[in-house]
């Protein structure tokens, strides 16, 4: 998996989402989906901050590998 590393400020204030937002203090990943189907990833803390860009297909693996279980050593 590859990604682009772009300032988020760049890609503007709006349509923003927190899909992961739990009870962390407001430590929370926003998503937002680009025009070209890519997806960029950012730190609700720092919206200013940077943002990961990954294509759609990458995104995509993404997600299907962690309702897989294939990210769960992350968690222990």
């Amino acid at each position: 998996m590859s990604f682009v590393l772009s300032a988020a400020s760049e890609l503007g204030t709006e349509e923003w989402l927190k899909p992961w937002s739990g009870t962390n203090g407001g430590n929370c990943v926003e998503a937002k989906k680009l025009g070209d189907g890519r997806v960029a990833l950012r730190q609700s803390k720092e919206p200013d901050g940077p943002a990961l860009i990954y294509t759609e297909e990458e995104i995509n693996a993404f997600i299907t590998g962690a309702k897989a279980g294939e990210a769960d050593y992350l968690l222990s």
